[in-house]
């Protein structure tokens, strides 16, 4: 028998063991009082109305919800069904969330490439991103019709923000390792594929989780000025007809599609950083 097979693995010292069992119980803490402050809301949100402590015209009743969402199932010629609706406002937001990373990153790397470029847009990027993009939506709407619109509304709330955090990462990476690449030859397209690019892989991770909210608020936005179509649009159909089941209804369902898309980019970011 060989040294190496003679080796035995050591037990967990009683140390690691405490560790892990404060770990595990901090987790089970965490997660428990996330359920037990829903749980809290939806009990006042139940009883209030019904106790007439809130006026139940404007705030309906989680009971009331799943009634309103089978009966929003069903399609008819002059509404369409609830789960065509969330489509709409999915797909919207999912391709004004691609094509402002894309958009962005790339917009990033033309001002790390060029740094007078960045001297010259910096304060123009700087106030649109402060701009309130609510104000383009009837401009939107005019120059691009009513369905364009929508994805302009996506992009336009957050691409602007998505220059500014890659371009910040961008800057952040250690120096010394773009000079050790410059030493061994590296051009500077092959710095920023080598180099810049996977060192700011946490920083796209945090721009995806950022513009996976903004988009979706862009969408939602463009749907009440213009849309026939969509959650936002059906949101604000039920207000119109002042029936708050179908408003809440709506709203909850945005809800449900928000904890899915930051479930999926917490799910990438997991699966990238074990890569990495």
């Amino acid at each position: 028998m060989s040294k190496v097979e003679a080796l035995t693995v050591a037990p967990p010292s009683p140390q690691y063991l405490a560790w892990l069992a404060r770990e595990r119980r901090g987790y089970f803490i965490v997660r428990a009082t996330q359920l037990g402050l829903l749980a809290v809301l939806l009990l006042l949100w139940e009883v209030l109305p019904k106790a007439l402590i809130v006026n139940p015209v404007l705030t309906s009743y989680p009971s009331a919800l799943w009634p309103t969402f089978l009966d929003l199932l069903k399609s008819t010629p002059q509404q369409a069904s609830i789960l065509t609706h969330t489509w709409a406002t999915v797909l919207a937001t999912v391709l004004g969330f691609t094509g402002a990373m894309v958009l962005g990153t790339a917009v990033a790397a033309a001002l790390w490439w060029w740094k007078t470029l960045y001297q010259v847009l910096d304060p123009y990027l700087v106030v649109a991103n402060a701009m309130p993009k609510t104000a383009f939506v009837p401009i939107f709407y005019i120059w691009l019709g009513a369905t364009l619109s929508i994805y302009g509304m996506s992009l336009a709330i957050s691409v602007f923000i998505t220059i500014l955090m890659i371009y910040s990462g961008f800057q952040g990476i250690d120096p010394n390792k773009i000079k050790l690449a410059q030493t061994f030859g590296a051009t500077k397209g092959q710095i920023l594929r080598k180099v810049v690019l996977p060192g700011s892989v946490p920083t796209l991770l945090a721009a995806l989780k950022v513009n996976a909210g903004l988009s979706l608020v862009g969408v939602v936005v463009g749907e009440f000025q213009s849309a026939n179509l969509g959650l936002g649009y059906l949101i604000q159909y039920g207000a119109q007809i002042f029936k708050m089941n179908i408003v809440m209804t709506g709203v909850t369902i945005l809800a449900v599609v928000s904890s899915v898309m930051y479930l999926a980019i917490s799910w990438l970011e997991t699966a990238v950083m074990r890569r990495r």
